[in-house]
């Protein structure tokens, strides 16, 4: 799989919210990942805050990933769900991503809806890959 990410100097540099602005991906599997929420196998919440929920989340978006042969590396797009509530703390989900992508973070969307599946789920996280 080849992943180039384009940001180009002529927007706004993402990277500082830990997200890239494109990806041109080239291989012969996509893996299209439903919405990962920070629940565990039983479906339980493992965590009440903004910024363990992301965590979670990708935890879990890694997992799917990893059962389908593939790596974090290879995400090629986020779409990032967040509740009105935490709106003025997204910020927590920018550090979040800047940890878990230090170099080469994927490209993303953030969507703030009005609530989620669940009154305790704060995010949901979809992700695309491209595996080799």
């Amino acid at each position: 799989m080849t992943r180039t990410l384009v940001n180009p100097d002529s927007v706004l540099d993402t990277a500082q919210y830990g997200y890239s602005q494109a990806c041109i991906a080239a291989g012969s599997r996509r893996v299209v990942i439903s919405g990962q929420a920070a629940t565990d196998v039983h479906g339980r919440v493992v965590d009440i805050g903004l910024q363990g929920q992301t965590a979670a989340a990708l935890a879990n978006v890694e997992r799917v990933l990893a059962a389908a042969g593939g790596r974090m590396e290879q995400l090629v797009m986020l779409r990032v769900y967040a509740c009105e509530t935490v709106r003025e703390d997204l910020g927590q989900v920018s550090e979040e991503l800047r940890r878990r992508f230090p170099s080469n973070p994927p490209p993303s969307s953030w969507i703030v809806v009005n609530s989620l599946a669940l009154p305790e789920w704060l995010i949901l996280i979809e992700a695309e890959a491209v595996l080799d």
